[in-house]
């Protein structure tokens, strides 16, 4: 498709009624000075912190300072002053949340220490589960050598799951003697508490590792890691709402502390729009530590995928660009929400008509100020996310306000032990937690998987959903029984000395396809980088570089002006990598048509602009929703519809 066709599909404008939005955290990586043009100091000040002072007039703002170098004398001297707090110190981060006079901000970026400053933001949230993933399919493992079986259940695997806390007296969240799995609970909110009156965090938590000691018509309310560790950072306060600087503490923490308590994924189904580019983005950057640190995260794509009347001007239309922060972020695994319809088969499953469609839209202003926008393929991959049901914590605020969220199992009820209520939700965030459990599965499968290699073999083994595009469903849906048997067979020998086109197996992969609830399906064979997508078997039998820790998927490719190409220096041969964003008809991705150009995603907007008709839906990016002068209000209300509600119909093709 040549440029000029795709501008043919892009002239339909449409009229945009600014309002609120939002759910989902940033994801993070580190700009150079050469693509932040000439780094002047009032650069260094997000164009979203100068808006919103800007339009809002604020004498006092609260923001989060990224530093480069320890601060000197004279910047110590400026914190100290009368009318500056400092709110928090982030040492492995190397981030501070100041409190301070918006007047002092050109005067605070003018120091060669401090390296960007943004807004210290609002985040918010954004039954037979185990079934469906083929999760149960893998509880009972064959040993690879010496004969036997192990039970997969994410045993020695800690998950820190960063929500709005969690209800750790619920029988679903406690371990085969009535113990509990919450192995350790902060709360970063300052509300000095960690249960979870707002009920999301719980309903998280059990998703991830709930055990099955509650059933219910429809199959046990089991999680897809049952017998994993939790750890409960809340960051969500009661009304589940938290600040960037809440979460970056909680992030910190895990840098310093998370070895201690074996934590080897952390859960994110919380975030805010995605505005500043995940170059320079501080939740963005503290997601990188994490996983060049060697913790797999995973973070909900946000519940943006369709318009509403009282935002956009027109209802249920297909929206596209409003993947979330930090689910923006290359290094985090970004999950969509797939609709199950209810059924344990997946030949009718689709992506939910809510779940945020990517390219991501967040972006940089250069000097000139013109803005270049990341547009990356987000999300990475889809997992049920409609109707799930779990843990219900005590008098939590959405049932009480929401009551037909209740679930009566066979054992429990309104009025019935408060330790046995189960709830329904609804949302990307509860999509999150599912893979959360996959990768905790995997990692007690073979313990020497990098955040890399989890999230290669999690998008290598999804099912490409009928009728969906990648900016929809990334790779596909989620496949727990593919994804546990490769990472099994992944050599645990890895070095810094193996080389690229080593074998990267220890026995002979597995047939590239799986079969659940009776259903056989084809996997991806491929994984989505920053503008493309590649293809191949040798991904998942030769070591590929760019599976190191420290390093990004997206380093697979090198991009120039309008093309792309493989990085023959950190990528094997049998790779081939896509020339653009591919439709889904149920077969391996190298059988299909284009979508758009990748050439498209490269041009930082130039082609690709917010507003345009993009073949069946609107673009649009965080940032529309931010300008005009209008202030965002309470970013919770659109994810608790959403929460609450789910879809009830058929998903847009």
């Amino acid at each position: 498709m040549t440029p000029s066709k795709n501008r043919a599909l892009m002239t339909r404008t449409l009229a945009v009624v600014l309002a609120a939005a939002a759910c989902v955290v940033t994801v993070g990586g580190r700009a150079t000075r050469s693509t932040q043009a000439a780094g002047r100091s009032d650069e260094k000040v997000s164009s979203e912190l100068r808006g919103f002072v800007g339009r809002t007039k604020a004498e006092t703002v609260a923001v989060v300072m990224q530093l480069s170098a320890p601060p000197t004398g004279r910047l110590n001297a400026l914190l100290q002053r009368n009318g500056v707090r400092v709110r928090g110190h982030f040492a492995a981060l190397d981030a501070l949340a100041v409190e301070l006079p918006a007047a002092t901000l050109a005067e605070l970026a003018a120091f060669p220490e401090v390296e960007w400053v943004t807004r210290d933001r609002e985040v918010s949230t954004a039954g037979h589960v185990t079934t469906t993933t083929g999760a149960d399919a893998v509880r009972t493992l064959t040993a690879l050598k010496g004969g036997g079986s192990v039970s997969v259940d994410g045993t020695g695997v800690g998950i820190a799951v960063l929500d709005s806390g969690v209800y750790a007296a619920h029988l679903a969240l406690k371990d085969a003697g009535g113990g509990q799995r919450t192995v350790f609970a902060k709360d970063f909110t300052g509300e000095g508490l960690t249960a979870d009156p707002y009920g999301h965090g719980s309903h998280v938590a059990a998703t991830a590792a709930g055990n099955d000691k509650l059933s219910g018509p429809s199959g046990a309310y089991t999680g897809v890691a049952p017998n994993a560790t939790l750890v409960n950072l809340r960051v969500l306060n009661s009304a589940g709402q938290g600040r960037v600087s809440s979460v970056l503490s909680a992030i910190d923490w895990v840098m310093t502390s998370g070895t201690k308590y074996k934590i080897r994924v952390v859960n994110m189904s919380l975030g805010m729009p995605a505005v500043d580019s995940y170059k320079v983005d501080p939740l963005c950057r503290a997601v990188r530590k994490l996983s060049d640190a060697g913790y797999v995260v995973v973070v909900a794509a946000g519940n943006d995928g369709k318009s509403t009347l009282n935002k956009y001007g027109t209802n249920n239309t297909k929206t596209y660009g409003l993947v979330h922060s930090p689910g923006n972020e290359p290094s985090a695994i970004t999950v969509g929400a797939a609709n199950t319809f209810g059924t344990d088969a997946r030949n009718d499953d689709g992506v939910a008509t809510y779940s945020s469609r990517g390219p991501t839209r967040s972006f940089w202003t250069d000097a000139g100020g013109t803005r270049h926008y990341d547009n990356i393929v987000k999300p990475d991959l889809v997992a049920p996310g409609n109707k799930i049901v779990y843990a219900e914590a005590a008098g939590n605020y959405l049932v009480t306000n929401y009551p037909s969220l209740h679930v009566s199992p066979s054992d429990g009820g309104v009025g019935g032990n408060e330790t046995r209520q189960m709830m329904y939700m609804s949302g990307t965030s509860v999509a999150s937690p599912v893979v959360a459990g996959a990768a905790a599965l995997m990692l007690q499968a073979n313990s020497s998987l990098t955040p890399n290699m989890v999230k290669m073999i999690l998008m290598y083994t999804a099912q490409p959903l009928a009728g969906f595009n990648q900016l929809e469903q990334g790779a596909g849906e989620l496949n727990v029984e593919g994804a546990v048997k490769l990472a099994q067979r992944v050599r645990t020998d890895i070095s810094t000395r193996t080389k690229v086109g080593d074998p990267l197996l220890s026995t002979t992969a597995p047939a590239a396809q799986s079969t659940i609830a009776g259903y056989t399906f084809p996997w991806a064979q491929g994984f989505t980088l920053n503008h493309g997508f590649v293809t191949g078997s040798a991904l998942a039998t030769k070591y590929q570089l760019v599976y190191a820790k420290g390093r990004l998927l997206g380093d697979a490719v090198v991009e120039s002006g309008s093309s792309q190409a493989l990085n023959s220096s950190l990528m094997s041969s049998g790779i081939v990598m896509t020339d653009g964003i591919l439709l889904a008809d149920g077969t391996p991705w190298g059988d299909e048509p284009l979508f758009a150009p990748s050439g498209i995603l490269l041009t930082d907007g130039i082609l690709l602009t917010d507003g345009i008709l993009l073949t069946d839906g609107i673009l649009l990016s965080d940032a529309i929703l931010m300008s005009d002068g209008i202030v965002m209000t309470d970013s919770t209300v659109g994810s608790q519809s959403i929460l609450a509600n789910g879809d009830s119909t058929a998903c847009m093709k």
